[in-house]
């Protein structure tokens, strides 16, 4: 429960610090381009003799038709048998870009079923994809481990052996391999759909961690062009990259899982070590303050005969020294808890007159702390 509510504050954290940063990158260019949009439509309505409210009108029932699959520039069909596998695969892969999606009720009512199943096997599907290339990592890993140690022949093959079974990769080695796995299968991809879709190359790049890790934005969108230079070919190899791509980058993320994982029981492990820190030493230090003692006036100890005496503070040594008068039973008065103590009190017959005195020790306030050999009886 306690790492469970320390991820999710941290999660919040995450989230507001990404939101902040995010904030002050692209909100300018926000603002730039709702100016730049202003002064386009007033321009165009002055030159066009069309009211604003117009042509507000048209764009609004322009946004509506993109649901439709209508674009400004011709593109391939939407809902064709094709068309209708890409998009079916962006739902069950949790992907979707948002330019495609269903208009018909029948059609929004059935994705629900469907999305609902397809995901779920998508996601079992992951999980068993994740289960062989760790293995598979593990024992390649193992295989490099165990290398050196068959050339040289200096161990006991015995201990040997027990050591190999013993020993298991390491997460950060396993996330390691994957996260160079992911960076050089996205860095080979990007050329490609750099090369097919006309896209920059960092363009490309964007658009496979987009895809890959199944955020999808919808701002670059692969396959949508009308024409290429092979249109089967290319939407299957396009479906093949986005399904390796996808398996490739779950397992990355679930081995960082494990270390973040590892990171808040590492926090949590602190915050215990720190709290019974200060616990041990608030109940270690706690008496000192305590203590019928300050700085300025020390604490008076009044008796039945009214004889009033100041404590004799033992120096080198946290422990509180009360003088009582000669009869058997005291009373020390406590300025700091207010609170009147009786306390038994020993006479010392063997002392002179001048030396009879009764100590009274308050056994609840007495820490012993680096005491001396000659600490008085």
């Amino acid at each position: 429960m306690a790492r469970f509510c320390l991820l999710g504050v941290l999660i919040a954290f995450y989230m507001l610090a990404g939101a902040a940063v995010f904030s002050f990158l692209e909100r300018p260019a926000e603002l730039q381009a709702h100016q730049l949009w202003e002064r386009r439509l007033r321009s165009f309505s002055h030159e066009h003799n069309v009211t604003c409210e117009d042509l507000k009108s048209l764009l609004r029932h322009f946004e509506e038709a993109r649901t439709a699959g209508i674009r400004t520039e011709q593109g391939r069909a939407q809902w064709d048998l094709p068309g209708a596998f890409y998009f079916v695969g962006t739902v069950v892969s949790t992907i979707g870009f948002g330019v495609t999606a269903p208009s018909t009720t029948t059609g929004k009512a059935l994705l629900v079923f469907y999305g609902l199943l397809g995901c779920s096997a998508t996601v079992l599907f992951l999980n068993l994809f994740l289960e062989r290339i760790i293995t598979l990592l593990s024992v390649l890993i193992f295989w490099f481990h165990a290398r050196p140690s068959r050339h040289s022949g200096l161990e006991d093959k015995t201990s040997e052996g027990n050591r190999n079974e013993e020993w298991k990769p390491s997460v950060y080695q396993v996330t390691l391999i994957l996260f160079f796995t992911v960076l050089l299968f996205a860095c080979g991809t990007a050329f490609f759909y750099s090369a097919m879709e006309g896209w920059t190359y960092l363009e490309s790049l964007y658009f496979c961690f987009v895809a890959f890790s199944t955020v999808g934005f919808g701002d670059f969108v692969s396959s949508q062009r009308e024409h290429h230079e092979d249109t089967r070919g290319y939407q299957v190899a396009n479906c093949l990259l986005m399904l390796l791509g996808v398996c490739c980058t779950y397992s990355l993320f679930n081995a960082i899982s494990v270390i973040i994982k590892q990171g808040l029981n590492w926090i949590l492990r602190t915050l215990d070590w720190m709290y019974n820190g200060i616990r041990h030493n608030r109940l270690q230090f706690g008496p000192v303050f305590q203590l019928c003692f300050s700085d300025s006036e020390s604490p008076i100890s009044s008796y039945k005969d009214d004889t009033v005496y100041r404590p004799q503070m033992q120096t080198g040594h946290i422990m509180l020294w009360c003088s009582c008068g000669p009869s058997a039973i005291g009373k020390c008065l406590c300025r700091e808890t207010k609170v009147e103590t009786i306390y038994q009190v020993k006479k010392d017959k063997g002392d002179s007159q001048d030396q009879k005195q009764n100590r009274c020790s308050h056994e609840r306030n007495v820490v012993w702390a680096n005491p001396l050999p000659n600490w008085p009886n």
